[in-house]
């Protein structure tokens, strides 16, 4: 059983899909675990949130346990206390721990430190949380996920990391298309090509229309994250022939559908009639985020 989870990396092929098939189950009844009950779970958001601190917070309660919900202005983080301390003193007071920040090293030491489970529930190098609600999203939409292909357009972010080493290690083909300028980090592509289970795959390109023929579903995500914003015009002249819009989801299987992590930015990365249309499997992604949680929650935690 992993202690930590903060890419992806540290759990197993086998231990992924008994938390899916877990996410699932609660899923299908919501008050069917209280794994986590009389417990207490500090849940640390260095930045604005919608998805991640409503899922987690709600995700927490219906387990059981109590959210304890800390922003930069609650902690003496702001004032210099080091992350080593905040760990170590979280650790005497709560269960578990989960961090929505910027620099992925935070998460590290964190982990480092806490005598108990932490969650990155976002950071500048990785999203696994997210990817974890992907999955469980195909899945629904599939039946299974190792012959499944997903295409990622757009920019190589955190979003694309934990895609690529979360679905490899599930048996998809996950094919990534990006600008030159903004492709993911190497060395992440390879370490997802390595760990990917059977019939799993990480690919490459800069060509969009190549990473979409015969997927089984097109993906994502906004062109200017929080702290890009000094870079936005480059930003939009190269992410422009790299839009999800009907023309590329035809490029796809019929039956291929379009996600999104969320917030989107309609006229940008994706267009309007491929967000509200009838191919989305976005809202049910965003719904995802909470079942996926709840079962590394019990997973990590229980």
């Amino acid at each position: 059983m992993p202690r930590h989870f903060l890419t992806g990396e540290e759990i197993s092929s086998e231990e992924l899909g008994r938390l899916l098939d877990r996410a699932l189950e609660l899923k299908t009844d919501r008050a069917a675990s209280q794994a986590l009950a009389g417990r207490s779970v500090a849940l640390i958001f260095e930045k604005p949130s919608t998805r991640t601190r409503v899922s987690f917070e709600v995700g927490v309660g219906e387990l059981g346990a109590q959210p304890i919900v800390l922003t930069s202005a609650d902690l003496q983080l702001t004032r210099g206390e080091s992350v080593r301390d905040t760990a170590l003193v979280l650790s005497r007071y709560v269960h578990a721990i989960g961090v929505r920040t910027g620099a992925h090293a935070i998460a590290a030491e964190l982990a480092e430190h806490a005598d108990v489970p932490v969650i990155n529930m976002l950071t500048a190098d990785h999203h696994p949380c997210q990817a974890l609600a992907d999955l469980l999203t195909l899945r629904e939409r599939f039946g299974k996920l190792d012959v499944l292909k997903i295409a990622y357009v757009g920019d190589g972010n955190n979003v694309a990391h934990s895609l690529m080493l979360l679905g490899a290690k599930a048996g998809v083909h996950v094919a990534i298309a990006t600008p030159e300028e903004l492709a993911p980090h190497p060395l992440v592509a390879q370490v997802a090509g390595a760990s990917a289970a059977a019939g799993g795959r990480v690919d490459l390109t800069n060509d969009p229309g190549a990473a979409a023929a015969d997927a089984h579903a097109l993906y994502t995500d906004v062109w200017v994250s929080m702290g890009d914003e000094d870079e936005a015009v480059r930003r939009l002249e190269l992410l422009e022939p790299f839009r999800l819009d009907s023309e590329l989801l035809a490029r796809a299987r019929p039956d291929a559908v379009a996600l999104h992590c969320l917030p989107a930015h309609p006229g940008q990365e994706i267009s309007e009639d491929v967000l509200y249309g009838e191919r989305s499997a976005i809202w049910d992604q965003a719904e995802n985020r909470l079942h996926a949680q709840k079962a590394l929650l019990e997973l990590l935690a229980g």
